[in-house]
């Protein structure tokens, strides 16, 4: 009789080891799913200016916190990394581009740069040139580029105001990249824009910036994966 008792404890527990090995094997594989879904998430790096990095706002009001919220909630899985520096120029961006696309290997980058080359009354040309450096590294990175125009007031006269505006479409066509092609539209455009800019009358204030990211997100939703 012992024998027989020890024989079916035996069993029992031999049933219950088993049985706790497929149990424990489910989540291990549910787990050994999340780094491959993570790693194909999308990175999106936005290399701009003071225009993307809340110049003068409260902190999470300008467009790219704002851009957040929206992915936390409609692309959970989507990392942003806003490298903007106020003041930046296209010249700048170039410059520390390679270590940004190095550091964080983001699947698209946002390029939000040349107004303030505009400001300081650069060289349009090498604003021009800048700008498609940067778009041709990035996609050599194997990101996909989204470049953010820009517009200047007719007060620099017509000629540099429409070159200036031009430079956007035509470095998009020629890389083909996709383009927002005025990131102040409704915002600037207006007839009586000064609600919506912030005492400088040069940078918008936290009500403009639902309106900034209205005009970037059609544009930049369709490079998602």
């Amino acid at each position: 009789m012992p024998c027989v008792l020890a024989q079916r404890a035996l069993l029992f527990y031999g049933f219950l080891a088993l049985l706790l090995t497929v149990l424990l094997a489910i989540p291990m594989e549910s787990q050994a799913q999340s780094p491959i879904a993570s790693k194909n998430a999308d990175k999106v790096l936005i290399v701009g200016d003071s225009l993307s990095a809340e110049y003068g706002l409260q902190r999470g009001s300008g467009w790219v916190a704002l851009l957040e919220e929206k992915l936390r909630t409609e692309k959970p899985a989507v990392t942003v990394i806003n490298a903007s520096i106020s003041g930046d120029t296209t010249a700048g961006g170039r410059a520390r581009l390679a270590a940004l696309l190095s550091q964080h290997k983001p699947s698209i980058v946002v390029i939000e740069l040349g107004a303030n080359d505009a400001l300081r009354g650069l060289a349009l040309e090498a604003t021009q040139q800048n700008l498609l450096a940067m778009t041709r590294a990035a996609q050599k990175s194997k990101a996909r580029v989204l470049l953010v125009g820009m517009q200047v007031p007719p007060n620099y006269g017509a000629a540099y105001s429409e070159t200036f505006a031009s430079l956007f479409p035509r470095v998009a066509k020629t890389t083909q990249s996709a383009l927002v092609p005025f990131l102040l539209k409704n915002v600037a455009d207006i007839a009586d824009p000064s609600p919506l800019f912030q005492r400088d009358r040069l940078h918008p204030n936290e009500a403009a910036h639902p309106i900034i990211l209205a005009n970037v997100w059609p544009e930049l939703r369709k490079l998602f994966k």
